[in-house]
């Protein structure tokens, strides 16, 4: 298999852990150069205790087969992502083809009760990581991308539609404004020739799931017993192909403004997870969430 991401170069914010991660690794994989960026590095710890790094995800993608460069940048920080574009322009020359925006901060944030009995400072702080880290980085990165045509941006959110209610005020509102970012995006970079999607995955089983649950990747089925949806679950990399393939789509203009999903990405580019099956969150959720069937009622396997 070719690489057709050859000679392009992406920057993935957020690309310490999860998705970002993934998505990261397998730009590179189609060999794209990548830029990593996140707050954790092997000199600075995790702010909420993850150990995860951005050296060890620049590490992954130079072992999938691209370049990974990471860069310690706090994307709410505009002179931290001054410094990011700066790194850009001095090691490419400015060239940007990819910009997947990523950052989310708002683990310690999720309170599932009445918005008004939350601690305010984490929703505040869910807001201002996930919100307004993506504006700095846009407006900073944004240059970069429209200097040539053909660009794409990429905003990670969670759902394809602003239906059904998390149950959670502050979350909703933040992965509901993602989604018309890239809706308000398509338009300003249609002239340019670029393209803005949104992208989401499904029940993803990220380092932080895998041990909320108790498991590994090799183990996760045994989380079924606990969380029976978990049966459909995916790993971040089936995301990251699905993004890695939109990317090297020519006629992915074809998807300008929408909120795109791992399993929308999967019937259009035939992408598979890391085990080779096709994880349908969006069809068990029709089927089985929305409906409220037992889920240990159901063959989960028809839906992988």
């Amino acid at each position: 298999m070719g690489k057709p991401l050859q000679g392009k170069v992406a920057a993935v914010t957020g690309a310490t852990r999860g998705a970002g991660r993934a998505i990261a690794v397998e730009l590179g994989a189609a060999g794209a150069t990548v830029f990593v960026g996140g707050r954790t590095t092997r000199e600075s710890r995790s702010p909420i205790g993850r150990a995860e790094t951005i050296d060890e995800t620049a590490e992954l993608v130079t072992a999938a087969g691209g370049r990974g460069i990471a860069v310690r940048c706090d994307f709410t920080v505009p002179a931290d992502v001054d410094a990011f574009r700066d790194r850009i322009e001095s090691e490419v020359d400015g060239q940007l083809d990819v910009l997947v925006d990523d950052v989310w901060g708002g683990e310690l944030a999720v309170e599932f009760k009445p918005f008004w009995e939350t601690d305010l400072d984490r929703q505040l702080d869910m807001w201002r990581n996930s919100m307004e880290s993506h504006f700095i980085a846009l407006h900073k990165l944004l240059p970069l991308v429209v200097r040539r045509p053909g660009g794409l941006v990429v905003e990670v959110t969670d759902g394809d539609a602003d239906s059904p209610y998390s149950g959670m005020l502050a979350y909703d509102s933040v992965k509901a404004g993602l989604r018309r970012l890239a809706h308000g995006l398509a338009k300003d970079l249609e002239p340019h020739g670029g393209t803005a999607v949104a992208v989401t995955p499904g029940f993803l089983r990220s380092e932080q799931m895998l041990e909320t649950f108790g498991v590994t990747e090799e183990t996760w089925r045994d989380a079924i017993a606990k969380e029976p949806h978990y049966a459909v679950s995916e790993t971040p990399h089936y995301l990251g192909r699905g993004v890695a393939a939109l990317a090297a789509d020519p006629d992915r203009a074809r998807f300008a403004g929408q909120a795109l999903s791992s399993w929308s990405l999967m019937n259009t580019y035939g992408v598979t997870d890391l085990d080779g099956s096709t994880p349908d969150w969006g069809r068990w959720n029709l089927d089985v969430v929305s409906t409220g069937t037992a889920p240990t009622s159901v063959d989960a396997s028809k839906y992988r």
